[in-house]
């Protein structure tokens, strides 16, 4: 249980992938981390690509930075609308600042590029925004992991296993 006492966001909005949402979030919580669910509006359940369900337990208005040890931002269609709410890209900026993790798979990248974090860092994403994520500034690499500093990020859902250990390796050496 290296992650007992550690508090984990992980945002949340329509479309999100669902294997991208899920996987990390029972990695972390079989480590000990407690992790919140956080949406446009609390106590809203949102859908994924397959129809998943997740209920946000907090809103976007409630997300705090310093009680937050690390960030999980999901792929799917969703981040194209996390991307465009100011509290979601303040607490990206806030979580990079401050050097807590910040894990990203597929095209969550849109969302840290939109938060203006990625120049010279070393990233990888889904292939499909790799000109998006070195437009942004970011050096791609196709891996399924790659770790820059507190950024912890990830292509697609085959990569899941190695992410989600990797995102819980970042949170336990803080």
């Amino acid at each position: 249980m290296r992650l007992n006492g550690k508090q984990v966001i992980c945002l949340v909005d329509e479309e999100f992938e669902d294997l991208e949402l899920w996987y990390p979030i029972y990695r972390a919580r079989e480590e000990g981390a407690v992790v919140r669910l956080a949406g446009p509006e609390k106590g809203k359940t949102y859908h994924g690509k397959y129809g998943v369900p997740a209920a946000a337990d907090m809103s976007f208005d409630e997300m705090d930075a310093a009680t937050c040890d690390g960030l999980l931002v999901p792929g799917g269609w969703a981040p194209d609308k996390l991307r465009r709410y100011p509290k979601v890209l303040e607490l990206v900026r806030d979580m990079d600042a401050a050097g807590k993790p910040i894990g990203q798979i597929c095209h969550a990248g849109w969302v840290l590029i939109s938060a203006k974090i990625l120049q010279g860092r070393k990233v990888t994403s889904t292939p499909g925004i790799r000109d998006d994520m070195e437009n942004a500034g970011a050096v791609w690499f196709d891996e399924a992991v790659v770790v820059d500093g507190n950024l912890v990020s990830s292509r697609r859902p085959p990569d899941l296993p190695p992410y989600a250990k990797a995102f819980c390796d970042a949170m336990a050496s803080r």
